[in-house]
């Protein structure tokens, strides 16, 4: 029930050739407190229901459980949450050891590409592939939670 991972900037869309999988992305927040977010999330034919804790100081780990759930409840839990949705495509690309997924945003986060890694511990060696840019672990904007109340379009530039 923990999550360790970074977080990267994208730099060219080479993800895209380079993944074997992609699917589209709907969620909303039931609870977007940084100590304790409540997701509501939609792929294209599954649904989840996600709780995350606080992120650690280097923003690496924190606590995550998440349960699949029936789309249709899904759709009527989405209703209810807070304002603000994220819509984006995921991207799941192949490195070495490990799988980044990489999500590009849609509507008021248009523009944003992050690609994100899992680790299984903290110190864990991770081969890149070319168009990772900076890393952005553990900075709060880029968390979907926040993405919600403040979207990439009010701080892209």
């Amino acid at each position: 029930m923990k999550e360790i991972e970074r977080k990267f900037l994208v730099e060219t869309n080479q993800y895209k050739k380079d993944a074997y999988q992609s699917y589209s992305i709907k969620q909303g927040y039931l609870n977007s407190h940084p100590e304790r977010t409540t997701r509501i999330r939609i792929t294209e034919n599954k649904a989840f229901i996600t709780v995350k804790g606080k992120s650690s100081a280097n923003g690496l780990t924190r606590f995550e459980w998440e349960k699949q759930i029936d789309v249709n409840d899904a759709k009527k839990l989405l209703e209810l949450c807070e304002p603000g949705k994220i819509e984006k495509t995921r991207y799941l690309v192949k490195s070495e050891n490990h799988t980044f997924e990489v999500d590009e945003f849609y509507g008021e986060n248009e523009g944003l590409t992050v690609a994100e890694v899992e680790l299984k511990n903290e110190n864990e060696n991770v081969i890149f592939p070319d168009w990772i840019g900076k890393e952005v672990t553990g900075e709060k904007k880029y968390y979907n939670s926040a993405l919600i109340s403040n979207p990439y379009k009010n701080w892209m530039k």
